[in-house]
């Protein structure tokens, strides 16, 4: 019996930054992206965002709210000024803290909790990169 090993993944051509200062979150995310074809970078802080956005310039961002020196909220205004189109995800353990307003301000198109399941925040990523592809086509 063959698995459907020729099944398209949906990422196939597309990049993601993810940037947490955890180790083994960073992993989840990065493994989670590959396994559904996207090219995967990573940083473990706001500043190696920055500098490895400008070389790259990933289709989608997923930001980490607490990390040392750079919170998620500071990188994702220095990101949005580099890549003014680019969706940007805010990834927290601590729900509520951030307001949408604040969220908006920085250029955060959505926040989403750490608890919720892997898949679902790839389906998101697509929504957004998909929903951000058709606004730039208008």
């Amino acid at each position: 019996m063959e698995i459907n090993a020729t099944a398209k993944k949906r990422g196939a051509g597309k990049t993601v930054l993810v940037v947490d200062d955890t180790p083994r979150i960073r992993e989840l995310f990065l493994s989670a992206f590959s396994s559904d074809g996207f090219k995967t970078y990573s940083a473990d802080n706001g500043k190696e965002a920055i500098d490895l956005a400008r070389k790259i310039r990933p289709d989608i961002i997923v930001l980490d709210l607490s990390m040392p020196g750079m919170n998620g909220i500071e990188a994702a205004a220095e990101l949005r000024k580099i890549l003014p189109k680019t969706p940007v995800i805010l990834s927290t353990i601590h729900e509520g803290t951030v307001s949408a307003a604040a969220a908006a301000k920085a250029g955060i198109d959505v926040v989403l909790p750490k608890s919720m399941p892997l898949r679902l925040i790839i389906d998101k990523a697509h929504e957004l990169i998909k929903t951000r592809f058709d606004k730039n086509a208008i």
